[in-house]
């Protein structure tokens, strides 16, 4: 499975604090399966992939959008379809003290794996998510504003 490493590489670009501190960043796989078709070998993986970001104490957004940027460009079925997208990112929070808390997020994720055979070899090829025309590029300095105060400025971290 691919998309693990690549959702952490994005939320560890998103929040640089994590280079410093990386076991505040942990994942699960939960709720795995494996769907084939009959009469071939290719498969797909279905799992929730559960995030947490532990003693967290900046403002939600600073994961939430570069998350939903992530999701748009790595599960776009998820994002388009109204139903998939009512729960494609779940979350809770518990919280610790005034200023920060343990932050779970869980993403229902799935992966195409197509198994093929040159005669000799088995091959298998992660295949990549179709290009659905609906991603729009993440700049590279994220400020949020609340009530039009500036709460983050990424290039402040």
């Amino acid at each position: 499975m691919n998309k693990p490493a690549s959702c952490r590489a994005a939320i560890e670009a998103a929040l640089p604090y994590l280079k410093d501190e990386p076991d505040r960043l942990v994942m699960f796989i939960e709720a795995g399966q494996i769907a084939s078709g009959l009469g071939g070998p290719s498969f797909e993986y279905r799992y929730t992939l559960t995030i947490g970001l532990l003693d967290f104490n900046q403002h939600p957004d600073t994961v939430m959008i570069p998350l939903l940027q992530w999701l748009r460009a790595n599960e776009p079925a998820a994002m388009q379809n109204p139903d998939r997208a009512k729960e494609a990112i779940t979350f809770e929070a518990e919280i610790l003290n005034h200023t920060t808390c343990d932050l779970r997020l869980q993403l229902k994720l799935t992966e195409r794996v197509s198994v093929t055979s040159d005669g000799t070899n088995t091959i298998a090829t992660h295949l990549p998510e179709p290009d659905l025309g609906k991603t729009w590029p993440m700049a590279e300095r994220l400020r949020i504003f609340v009530k039009d105060e500036l709460v983050y400025d990424s290039t402040a971290v």
